[in-house]
């Protein structure tokens, strides 16, 4: 009996936060599994650094400069990423983390944040609702954090990141409940400590037990994997440090 065919393969996926990190590391790892990845962050010079690495490594990759927290860049990101065919895979790894006392979060922070963390994991997935839906399905990865874990331990400094992450958790589960008729999948995934140019900036002192290689891995391996009974799951990956 033959193996079953990866799932990735010949589909196109989108991974936001691409330039950096996690959303890099994950662009990569899809793009070895077959899929053509449409990179989106806000920085052009990154994606096509990237985007160049995989098409000279024999992948597909289309780099679409965006920011996620705006609605009409996301609406023409996928509008692009449409015209190669139905995306029918998302990775949401697009963050930012500004790290202040909770009484010094001026209004600015806790806007930014809320607006790249949480309102741009909901575009992106409102976005790729209507085009999984039409496809007969979909898989969605939302990168959260154990800073949204209830009853994890939680640092100062970050009550704007937490509420984020802790919203995209609650977002996942929605999507999940209200994809399930369409085949629409989707989970979070909610890292410890990784070695992440984010992280040092937040954290110099803090030793990072993850590795963005290791997160797109297992990222990869579930989107390739059945992951249907997993829908509306939140995933911890605590550090091995």
């Amino acid at each position: 009996m033959p193996e079953p065919q990866p799932w990735l393969r010949g589909r196109v996926a989108i991974v936001t936060g691409a330039g950096k990190g996690i959303g890099r590391a994950t662009a990569e790892a899809i793009a070895r599994a077959g899929a053509h990845v449409v990179l989106a962050a806000r920085t052009a010079s990154h994606l096509d650094e990237l985007a160049q690495k995989i098409h000279d490594a024999g992948g597909g990759a289309t780099a679409v400069p965006a920011d996620v927290s705006r609605s009409d860049d996301v609406e023409r990101l996928f509008e692009l990423a449409s015209r190669i065919g139905p995306p029918t895979a998302l990775v949401c790894a697009a963050a930012v983390l500004y790290k202040a006392p909770f009484e010094e979060t001026v209004l600015e922070i806790w806007d930014q944040t809320l607006r790249v963390n949480l309102t741009g994991t909901y575009l992106c997935c409102r976005a790729a609702f209507a085009p999984m839906r039409r496809a007969g399905g979909g898989r969605i990865v939302n990168l959260a954090s154990l800073s949204g874990v209830y009853a994890t331990e939680k640092f100062p400094g970050l009550a704007a990141y937490n509420v984020s992450k802790f919203g995209v958790i609650g977002l996942t589960e929605a999507i999940a409940v209200e994809g399930r008729p369409h085949g629409i999948v989707a989970i979070s995934i909610s890292p410890g400590a990784v070695d992440t140019e984010m992280l040092r900036r937040a954290n110099p002192q803090l030793r990072a037990g993850l590795t963005p290689a290791q997160v797109a891995a297992l990222i990869v391996s579930m989107v390739n994997g059945p992951i249907v009974p997993a829908s509306g799951a939140n995933i911890p990956l605590f550090s091995n440090a």
